[in-house]
């Protein structure tokens, strides 16, 4: 594919995924939240690639003419031959370079493109899935414009990343077409596993016994798998968000993943650490307001004495671990009747599903309480103004303070008892806000009415279901998602299939602790870089290696012990979960995306970086002293982020947080890339710790040699050999020797045995 003439010092960057600019799902806020790190290493030289959505673009992206003339020309070809394309910044921090193609204009084409990808790379395509015919479009327009870019512009190099099935297509059209572009594919989850999960089937203990064709057949996805799975194997750098997922692909899509590149958010801390406590303690207000509305007549519960916990998704009953957080709560019930505690659990379940409208009993509530407090602000403003004035005519010839009668009329007491008889009902507080378009086959409502949590006055666990997006715009529980979070006490994501997690992420970054599974990409993550991940509000479940029955007695153990806790307990461990927020900033984990980058170059490039004696050594010592493609030594080529030439900045250790991403695998390290992960470094030694942490964060150390089997860092792998470091230093002898010796065609036949092509 490559020439090595193209330089590879200041590379351009082309980063396409279905979602930029288009909010569907979870990878909206992957590219969104990693751009400013991403702007911050390439500038002007990245660009982000999505379909045109005329519905969102005008308030998502400013318009504007291309600065690169290559590009510039190359869209003014294709407009001439009939496609319709928006290039301007996205709106978003950062302000990236964005490039739109509307797919509709191309509509035309589709039977050409379809028997094409047919005779080019034996891809089927039904006539009537829509969201396939997108992509098959997308795809061909991104590699229409890659080809003709790069036959244009012909110094640089050009790194395209793709996100997803639906991005990937692009990839086998480049490599057939022998398109002069490296690319890189990440995986969020596989197309085969979600349907396989939502099947009931035990998903983790057969994957290495699923027959992918027939089962993509069953289900009536094989050509959506087989787009999916030729990107994977003609892209250069295969990654993915997780190591569970990077196991589930590995079997499912039949190639081992070159590295794991974890999702991260934009992390904002705090000057002092009272002030998320202090969100925490307002949203929590806010949302005591609402339980005043829906248990109203039969609020005889304790509010400082009430916990909330919550799970939030999309409604996938199994996969997100409904089931399991249900039952749980039902033990959870009993064991705090049982113990006789005067704590009080109520549990949130938010997750849009089809509704019909507000149910009169949550409106009701809402309504009575507001008039009760409306009510009782108005009697007091007059109690002020009697007692006001009878304190002003004081003269000594009557009493100082008034006696109550003369205070409270008899007007006002009649007003206040209207509206606290108002508050009388005799049917139990509602489980759910909403009237559900499918009440009885809802599988949600059928095991709360199976486990028999209604809300009764002698429950501990109170139960409401809120099928509907949360917003402050909601009349009855005005409250951003973000904001209900911050008010909450516990996050609870049992999830069955999870290949990241957003949610325990958003809730460890907000300082309120978590239950997950390791089952979920976050929970392995938290497990492989902390000592004991309990200790710091990040509960994790075992759903790998026991039952179902004995995973529920552990989630509702978790529950039960934070629910014996104190509030000045709760504050500490609130705080000590803030504190991993820098585990999960994409200031860290962009790093990740940086060694997958330099990865897919090198293998695009070999002779930039082995071409000339004493180079091979020059990068080494460059990544051994950096991150992420910084370079350094005499005569090395610098890539990367510190690429001006200038002196080079000391490595940037990111106050010793560990890179926990695995491109440092057998791959990489018999490729001389040295860039495992951080090791042996203490955890945030220059911030000054609060009085409130006298214990310190023990972080795991991993060594480079253990993580190189399938599927490593999953839990239940069974045993194996490991690999030595001594093993690693004679395969990389080996490799370079080869390479040395070697002509150019045999020493990239072997590289492509090592990396298993």
């Amino acid at each position: 594919m490559a020439d090595g003439k193209r330089d590879v010092q200041q590379p351009i960057l082309f980063e396409c995924a279905w979602e930029v600019a288009n909010k569907v799902g979870g990878i909206y806020t992957v590219i969104k939240t990693k751009v400013p790190v991403t702007v911050s290493e390439f500038g002007d030289r990245y660009c982000l690639i999505g379909p045109l959505s005329y519905k969102t673009a005008p308030m998502e992206v400013e318009a504007e003419e291309p600065a690169d003339k290559h590009l510039a020309a190359t869209l003014e070809s294709m407009r001439s031959q009939g496609v319709k394309a928006l290039y301007g910044r996205w709106l978003i921090e950062g302000n990236p370079h964005v490039l739109l193609f509307d797919t509709g204009s191309m509509y035309s084409r589709i039977d050409e493109w379809k028997g094409d990808l047919w005779n080019l790379a034996g891809i089927p395509s039904p006539p009537n899935d829509h969201e396939t015919n997108e992509t098959i479009i997308f795809g061909y327009l991104v590699a229409w414009f890659l080809g003709d870019y790069v036959a244009r512009q012909l110094t640089t190099a050009v790194i395209a990343h793709f996100h997803e099935w639906q991005a990937g297509l692009a990839i086998p059209l480049c490599r057939k077409r022998h398109i002069d572009v490296t690319t890189v594919f990440t995986t969020h989850a596989t197309l085969l596993g979600r349907y396989l999960c939502a099947g009931s089937v035990d998903f983790y203990n057969n994957l290495q016994y699923f027959d992918v064709d027939h089962e993509a057949g069953k289900r009536g996805i094989y050509h959506r798998y087989c787009i999916e799975r030729s990107a994977t194997h003609c892209a250069d750098v295969f990654t993915t968000v997780s190591h569970i997922t990077a196991y589930e692909s590995e079997h499912l899509l039949k190639r081992k993943p070159d590295g794991v590149l974890p999702n991260g958010l934009n992390v904002v801390k705090f000057q002092a650490m009272h002030e998320f406590q202090n969100l925490h303690a307002t949203a929590k207000a806010k949302i005591n307001e609402f339980i005043r509305g829906h248990f109203y007549g039969h609020y005889d519960f304790d509010l400082e004495n009430t916990l909330y916990m919550f799970t939030a998704g999309r409604y996938e009953y199994r996969n997100k671990g409904v089931d399991m957080f249900i039952e749980s709560l039902a033990r959870l019930n009993y064991r705090l009747q049982k113990v006789g505690s005067s704590v009080t659990v109520v549990a949130f379940i938010i997750m849009p599903a089809p509704t019909h409208s507000y149910t009169i009993e949550a409106l009701k509530g809402q309504a009575v309480t507001k008039q009760l407090r409306d009510t009782v602000t108005e009697i007091q403003n007059r109690i002020g103004q009697r007692l006001f004035d009878h304190a002003a005519r004081y003269n000594g010839d009557i009493k100082a303070v008034p006696p109550p009668e003369d205070l409270l009329s008899e007007e006002d007491q009649i007003l206040l008892k209207r509206r606290i008889f108002a508050l009388k009902r005799n049917s139990l507080p509602p489980v759910t806000t909403h009237n559900m378009a499918d009440d009885s086959n809802d599988p949600i409502l059928n095991q709360i009415r199976r486990v028999k949590l209604f809300n009764n006055s002698h429950d501990r666990v109170k139960i409401i279901f809120h099928p509907d997006f949360l917003n402050s715009n909601n009349p009855i529980l005005a409250l951003d998602y973000e904001e209900f979070v911050r008010g909450c006490h516990l996050g609870v994501f049992p999830s069955y299939y999870e290949p990241w997690g957003y949610t325990p992420a958003e809730c460890t970054v907000m300082g309120i602790p978590s239950v997950t599974t390791n089952l979920s990409g976050f929970g392995c993550f938290m497990q492989d870089l902390i000592e004991r991940p309990e200790e710091e509000g990040c509960y994790i479940v075992d759903r790998r290696m026991q039952s179902v029955e004995d995973s529920v007695g552990q989630l509702s153990d978790h529950m039960f012990s934070f629910t014996q806790k104190t509030r000045r307990q709760r504050i500490n461990q609130r705080n000590r979960v803030e504190r991993l927020s820098p585990l999960l900033d994409w200031k860290n984990l962009g790093i990740e995306y940086s060694k997958a980058r330099q990865l897919a170059l090198r293998r695009a490039y070999p002779d930039a970086f082995y071409g000339e004696e004493g180079a091979e050594e020059a990068w080494d010592d460059g990544f051994g002293a950096g991150v992420g493609g910084v370079g350094g030594g005499e005569g090395a080529p610098r890539v990367g982020m510190y690429a001006s030439g200038a002196s080079m900045p000391a490595s940037p250790r990111l106050r010793g947080a560990a890179t926990p991403g695995d491109i440092g695998t057998l791959t990489e390290d018999m490729q001389a890339l040295s860039t495992s992960d951080y090791r042996g470094f203490g955890w945030a030694g220059h911030v000054d710790e609060d009085d409130s942490y006298p214990f310190p964060l023990v972080m795991k150390v991993r060594s480079r040699s253990g993580s190189v089997r399938s599927g490593a860092s999953t839990p239940g792998g069974g045993a194996f050999k490991s690999l030595s470091e001594g093993d690693l230093r004679k395969a990389n002898a080996a490799l370079k020797l080869s390479q040395v010796n070697g002509d150019d065609e045999d020493a990239g036949e072997e590289t492509d045995k090592v990396n298993g092509y």
